[in-house]
């Protein structure tokens, strides 16, 4: 493989260069405090109240990719010499630093620092690589104090952090990975670049208020602030409830919008994303608790508005599960269906999801295991199957199985947040839509082995088979595409 190349210079936008500022301050105050801490720790928390901790947490990891993509290069890129069979290298480390200090009985000072160095060696499944970037990830500062009278919390924090509601439906993974930055899959940001929040906690209730600035590609920088606020019930980890209002109060992400009838390409308006607005519903809750195991369901429900572009756009998830806590293994098995609107090319309105700042993981909301690599969370709906068994407290077997569908034919299924229009060499129109719903199946295998309470060990097989609307669009049959990775991720 071939070593990192050197970076080549990076230039900044206006807006990139004030949020580089505000996040320059944050980090030289913390780094100001680090730089005390070896002091600050010696002391006692009679003494100075103050509690430091460092962190680091490293991983490396080799993926291996065949026909990419179920090789749709070859009909649509045939001249770009898109190779569909390929391996890489990953690999990052973020070192950090995190530290309380109490200033009077019921108020506390904290702030946080990391930073990120990964990379890639070899070119990976968007044909990027040889290259890495080190970056700022956490760099942040805080409040927490107790209301007088009162049994309420107020904390207040601003800076680089990570920030996420409910289940992660459309605020979660703030980050970029991959392209430049190296480390696609590993995918080791995940802070905002900017935040600011205030939360007030009393019991089991808690309102939050957010301000929100993503750390997204320097190249594809989209300018986006979204604000809003939450309120949430969480008397336990596994049983909450809530809902959320927010608002992109500014943004120059544009929105795809199917052609009239879904023939011809699709018509891109440009900062449509801006004063797009949304509510957001969230629950999981244990509905039965036995001896035997436990049943527990969730439910995820959005709706989007823009008036300015005339846009309505939903989405949602039902979810249940049992957990059956009396068996060896403890074994877990859900079943999931989620959908999240598509343009209807029959219609002057835009009813595109924007899935925001999704969290795209697995367990979380991705469209598949390897067909989240194609399709965004917008114009899909997934049947998904997951299996969990620990047949020992070290070793953990998952197991996802999931039917991909288009919600409405004709109809772009990708362009949205952190995707390029130009997704594998050079064909931007790989999936502007299909006139068949079926898009593909995909099942993913996942074993981790616990080494030790810092070390962990993951390896994974998945397999994508392709449905008739992948298959009509290469005019005949389209192979499957399979690949393997196995990582090892160190955490102190």
């Amino acid at each position: 493989m071939e070593r990192l190349r050197p970076l080549p210079p990076m230039r900044s936008t206006p807006q990139q260069t004030g949020r580089r500022r505000r996040a320059q301050a944050l980090a030289s105050a913390l780094a100001f405090a680090a730089s005390h801490a070896p002091a600050l720790a010696e002391s006692s928390a009679d003494d100075t109240g103050t509690r430091v901790n460092y962190s680091i947490e490293a991983g490396v990891q080799y993926a291996s990719e065949h026909n990419l993509f179920w090789k749709l290069s070859d009909t649509f890129a045939q001249n770009a010499a898109f190779s569909p069979n390929r391996g890489w290298g990953e690999f990052y480390v973020k070192p950090g630093v995190a530290a309380a200090r109490s200033l009077r009985p019921g108020l506390e000072a904290y702030g946080a620092l990391s930073m990120v160095g990964s990379g890639t060696l070899g070119r990976d499944a968007f044909d990027a690589g040889n290259t890495g970037r080190a970056s700022l990830e956490d760099a942040y500062i805080g409040l927490r104090m107790d209301i007088p009278n009162s049994s309420a919390r107020l904390d207040l924090s601003a800076g680089s952090q990570r920030y996420s509601i409910g289940t992660g439906m459309l605020v979660s993974n703030g980050a970029s990975n991959g392209f430049d930055r190296g480390a696609l899959k590993l995918g080791p940001r995940k802070a905002f670049a900017m935040t600011g929040i205030a939360r007030l906690t009393q019991g089991d209730w808690s309102t939050e208020a957010f301000y929100l600035e993503p750390n997204e590609q320097p190249d594809n920088e989209s300018g986006t602030r979204l604000a809003g606020a939450v309120f949430q019930y969480k008397p336990a980890a596994d049983k909450f409830a809530g809902v959320s209002y927010g608002k992109v109060t500014r943004s120059a992400s544009p929105y795809p919008q199917a052609a009239q009838g879904g023939l011809g390409p699709p018509t891109i308006i440009d900062g449509a994303r801006n004063g797009m607005a949304f509510v957001y519903g969230f629950a999981r809750w244990p509905v039965l608790e036995r001896q035997s195991g436990t049943l527990w369901v969730g439910v995820d429900a959005a709706l989007e508005r823009n008036p300015r572009i005339d846009m309505r756009a939903w989405g949602g998830k039902a979810e249940f599960g049992y957990n059956f806590t009396a068996l060896p293994g403890k074994p877990k098995i859900s079943y999931s269906f989620q959908t999240l609107s598509g343009d209807d090319p029959t219609t002057s309105r835009l009813e595109r999801f924007d899935p925001l700042f999704y969290e795209g993981s697995p367990g979380a909301w991705a469209t598949g295991s390897k067909a989240s690599m194609v399709f965004i969370n917008t114009n899909v709906r997934t049947h998904q199957i997951a299996v969990e068994w620990s047949p020992t407290p070290r070793d953990i077997l998952n197991l996802y199985v999931a039917r991909i569908y288009a919600n409405q034919l004709g109809s772009p299924l990708q362009f949205g947040q952190s995707t390029r229009l130009i997704l594998v060499g050079g064909a931007p129109s790989v999936i502007t839509g299909v006139t068949t719903a079926h898009l593909a199946d995909d099942f993913f295998l996942k074993y981790t082995r616990v080494l030790d309470k810092h070390t962990y060990l993951t390896g994974g097989v998945s397999l994508s088979r392709p449905g008739a609307g992948i298959e009509r669009l290469v005019g005949g049959s389209a192979p499957q595409w399979w690949g393997w990775l196995v990582n090892l991720v160190v955490s102190y």
